[in-house]
This record gives C-alpha cells, sequence and structure tokens, in this order.
C-alpha cells in the first residue's frame, strides 16, 4: 500500500470571489487562496487553484479529490465532486463549532440560513426572498461609492448622527437608494449606517433561527459591522465563523474527502484544542 501523502481540494466559485482551500493527509488546510471573480470564471478558478496549491506546496498531480460548490461550480475543470453551497457551508461551519446551529451565510447574492444538526447535517434552508438577493454585491457598491475600503462601513456608520433610510425592499433600488441620499446632502456616515441597516433587515427577516447563530461567507469577513445590527434585529448572539469566507470550500474539501476515504478523519477545532 502506497504511503504518500493524498492531498483534497475545494473550490468554491462565488459571483465576487472564487475561493481555494488543500487539505492535507490529516484533513488540517495545508493551502488557501482567493481571487477576485472577474473575466471567465475557468481562468480564475485556474489562477486561485495555482495559487493555493503554491501556498500548500504541492503540484496539482497530488490532488486525489477535488470538490466543487458555488455559482460557478460545473465550471470547475478536473472537479471529481460538487456539491450544494447549503452542504459545504454547514459542513465549514461545522468545522470549527461542532455542534447544532443555524448557520448564516451571506455571500455574494442570495443569503441563507441553513438548520445544521448536531452531526454536522443541513436540515432546513432559508432564504431571502428573490428582490432581496445581491447582499454582497450590494455592499461593494456601497463602499465604492463612500470611498472607502469595505471593512470601514461599520466604523464609518459608528460615527453617525442619525441614519439615512436605505430600503432593504430590493438590492437595485437600496442601491438607487443610497445614491438619492447623498445627492440630498445625507452625510457618507448616515447613509453607510442606512447600509448596513438595510442589508441586515434582509438577513433577519429570512427567520427561523434556531440555536446560536454562526455566519459565514464573504459578507462576515469584509463587513463585519453587519452581525452587530443582527446580532441587535434578532436578539440573539451572532459568531462568524473563522475565514468565514473560505467555509463552503473548505466544505467542499471535506465532503470530497469523505466520500472518497481519504485517511482518518480530521479533528474538529475543539477536538484539536
Amino acid at each position: 500500500m502506497s504511503d504518500r501523502q493524498r492531498f483534497t481540494a475545494g473550490v468554491d466559485v462565488g459571483t465576487e470571489c472564487v475561493k481555494a482551500v488543500i487539505l492535507g493527509d490529516d484533513g488540517n488546510t495545508q493551502g488557501r487562496a482567493v481571487v477576485q471573480t472577474r473575466g471567465y470564471f475557468q481562468e480564475r478558478v485556474r489562477e486561485v487553484l495555482d495559487l493555493a496549491l503554491d501556498d500548500a506546496q504541492v503540484t496539482e498531480d497530488a490532488l486525489d479529490e477535488i470538490g466543487a460548490t458555488g455559482f460557478g461550480a460545473r465550471l470547475v475543470p478536473g472537479a471529481t465532486h460538487s456539491y450544494s453551497e447549503a452542504v459545504c457551508h454547514a459542513l465549514g461551519a461545522y468545522r470549527k463549532f461542532p455542534q447544532a446551529m443555524s448557520v448564516v451565510n451571506i455571500g455574494g447574492q442570495e443569503p441563507r440560513v441553513i438548520q445544521v444538526d448536531a452531526d454536522g447535517n443541513p436540515t432546513e434552508i432559508g432564504a431571502a426572498r428573490q428582490c432581496a438577493v445581491g447582499i454582497g454585491t450590494f455592499l461593494m457598491y456601497a463602499a465604492r461609492h463612500l470611498d472607502i475600503h469595505p471593512t470601514q462601513l461599520q466604523e464609518l456608520a459608528a460615527a453617525a448622527d442619525h441614519m439615512a433610510h436605505v430600503g432593504s425592499y430590493c438590492s437595485v433600488f437600496a442601491g438607487g437608494e443610497l445614491l438619492e441620499r447623498l445627492r440630498e446632502g445625507a452625510s457618507r456616515e448616515e447613509v453607510a449606517l442606512g447600509c448596513i441597516h438595510s442589508v441586515a433587515e434582509r438577513v433577519a427577516e429570512i427567520g427561523g433561527f434556531q440555536g446560536p447563530i454562526k455566519v459565514t461567507g464573504g459578507v462576515a469577513e469584509y463587513f463585519p459591522g453587519i452581525l452587530t445590527s443582527l446580532a441587535t434585529l434578532t436578539g440573539l448572539s451572532v459568531e462568524v465563523v473563522p475565514e468565514p469566507m473560505l467555509a463552503a470550500a473548505t466544505g467542499a474539501a471535506l465532503k470530497a474527502r469523505e466520500e472518497s476515504g481519504i485517511g482518518p478523519e480530521p479533528k474538529t477545532e475543539s477536538e484539536s484544542a
């Protein structure tokens, strides 16, 4: 029996970013990479996979399995498995928090509330109404027009004396309202606060939260202030999953590893501590 090390990759092809994770023989993360989605999806997949492999210091021929997920999952060349985003976000969060929970995935497009059981399996999925999708894209748009880095949105909002209304019903209309508020003379701070409240309302109205709320996705990475507003609106504790943008890619790699029977079961964070 060969004693060579076996590696598994997970690739999450999203509308705003493409993410890749490389897991080693022991199931722990050896390499990771994120690139912005632009041009052809296949080219970004190739780019992010090369970067993750370089980070792991292994070559592509060392990969035994490649799990794909996300908006452009079918565009991952060489993928041996393809999984739903709900399964991957659930597994990625469960890796860090091995418990029953509500996983809130807030990415570039549709936010979801995923109920996860004590074994890490998604049991129920709640989604926002169609006109409320595009959260991540809207926030990037807002940051650009407010001339700040995305992570500074909460800091800017915290300096507001009051909130400029930015609707939560529709992402397209919200973008238009943002520009209207600025044209009317609202301060950048007031508009930033309005944007944060708008997004938090869209997620909170999905409802169905059970147990602790753990958040995955790029919004948690770039716009941490949204979580504070979500906690206020729901009255629940809200905690971000470490490396939230990589949660689905990690979940895809873990699922591919599980189905292929590669190596020992990786330890959860609590077991490794």
